[in-house]
């Protein structure tokens, strides 16, 4: 069994430098041309805010940038010292707000079809180009800051830190850990045969970046560690059943309470947090024990999982699964298709226990493998006024989920604070024509009605040029 561990090992080492090397991300730059301005003062004059926090708009304002913060914000003309590179945006009336934040995005898997990931005959390099331009349309779309739960994206993330590649900040949980036969298990029976020089088949070698197979304490406690030690901001595990995968129905609960208690103690060790996929009660409840901080979707919770939540503090990072336009289109009669069906009806349930118990709940799109879909992200967000106001979409899409990120304590890359227009604050700013406190639905269209979009306090666009 050793000896099998130490090739595969090798194997993963070999895998990882060769999907660097194909990547170079360090020799990539914007597809689409996106020009940026490098940090200086930025002046935004006569504009309405809306804060991160508020349920309505600043009286006119203007904001001043220096750097990559907000230095100052006033109702009266900002002065500024002579001789200091200015640059002036009259926001004419519209309006400045936070920049948004998705809380669950898969950037290696939201434009590739499943088929792509997982087939030979498709490149590393292809996957990891699409990755590349989903991160640079989905900055602007107004998503300045994303979480990202399964998937190989600590190079990419680099390479965005560094402006090397457009594209939002990452918070990145590196691959999802599964048990055998698990949400992350997309190998089949026949993958199981195994000979000491038998070579890795595409599932265990992409597997290694995307999900990665653990099974006992021993092995949650190793990949574990190696998302942390590759840069993960917190941990992911699959504790119960998914949709998009084929051997696990959603009633299954997956890991047991030590194993789950492996990872969270190995994550508490780098003063961060574990997440998990679940749907269920039983799934919920065993990972909330095993002290688990944050939930994963939850649509199938009954009200005594949700009056737990409540009282343990645990933050509920869900989406609005519909049976609509935005579902993942499985084929209908399908596994996949009823699962999803169940998932969808227990929505509503999920997001009325969410507000009676006031959990500390996030939001986010897990938008897959369909390059249509994705650019419905902003519509993902709107169509969350079936269940709660205007104010209250945005605050969550900004404040709240900013939130949720810095429960990544010491571990996360981006000290400061996000999510708000405030002085001091992270410059993550979005100038937005009209007022999307009245009508939401201004989010849907990002490239006629977001004007300006800044991130870290540089420019990616600015339709007033």
């Amino acid at each position: 069994m050793q000896f099998r561990y130490q090739i595969a090992l090798g194997t993963l080492i070999l895998a990882l430098l060769g999907f660097i090397t194909q990547t170079g991300y360090a020799q990539i730059h914007s597809s689409s041309g996106v020009r940026t301005q490098e940090p200086n003062s930025i002046l935004f004059e006569n504009v309405r805010i809306f804060n991160g926090t508020s349920d309505q708009l600043s009286e006119p304002s203007n904001v001043l940038v220096v750097g990559n913060k907000i230095k100052t914000i006033s109702q009266t003309p900002i002065a500024t010292a002579s001789g200091i590179k200015l640059t002036r945006i009259d926001g004419n009336n519209r309006t400045l707000m936070p920049g948004l934040i998705d809380n669950h995005v898969h950037l290696f898997m939201i434009t590739s079809t499943l088929e792509e990931v997982l087939s030979p005959k498709v490149s590393l390099e292809i996957l990891n180009q699409k990755a590349q331009t989903a991160a640079e349309q989905m900055l602007l779309r107004g998503f300045t800051s994303v979480r990202d739960m399964a998937g190989p994206v600590f190079d990419l993330k680099q390479a965005i830190d560094t402006g090397d590649v457009v594209g939002p900040r990452i918070y990145p949980s590196g691959a999802m850990i599964s048990q055998t036969g698990g949400h992350g298990d997309y190998r089949t029976p026949k993958d199981f045969i195994w000979e000491p020089y038998t070579n890795f088949n595409r599932p265990e070698v992409l597997g290694s970046s995307v999900s990665a197979i653990a099974d006992g304490v021993d092995e949650v406690l190793r990949r574990t560690r190696e998302q942390l030690m590759q840069g993960a901001t917190q941990i992911k595990l699959a504790a119960g059943g998914g949709i998009i995968s084929n051997h696990d129905p959603l009633d299954v609960s997956q890991y047991t309470e030590a194993e789950l208690r492996a990872a969270v103690e190995a994550a508490e060790d780098w003063n961060t947090y574990v997440t998990v996929h679940a749907y269920t009660p039983r799934a919920i409840q065993k990972a909330i024990r095993a002290g688990v901080k944050c939930i994963e979707h939850g649509q199938l919770m009954d009200e005594g999982t949700a009056k737990l939540m409540a009282e343990k503090g645990i933050w509920l990072s869900i989406q609005p699964f519909l049976n609509d336009e935005d579902a993942i289109p499985f084929p209908q009669g399908s596994a996949n298709y009823a699962k999803q069906l169940e998932v969808a009806r227990g929505t509503d349930t999920a997001y009325t226990l969410a507000k009676k118990y006031n959990l500390k709940t996030a939001w986010g799109t897990d938008l897959l493998f369909d390059a249509k879909l994705a650019t419905r992200q902003g519509a993902q967000l709107t169509k969350m006024v079936r269940w709660y106001t205007p104010s209250e979409v945005l605050k969550m899409a900004t404040s709240t989920n900013a939130e949720l990120l810095a429960l990544s304590g010491p571990r996360n890359p981006y000290p400061g604070k996000l999510g708000v227009v405030e002085e001091g604050a992270l410059a993550d700013l979005l100038l937005v024509d009209g007022n999307p406190l009245k009508n939401i639905k201004l989010i849907e269209n990002p490239g006629k009605n977001f004007i300006v979009i800044m991130k870290d306090g540089k420019i990616y666009k600015n339709l007033l040029r």
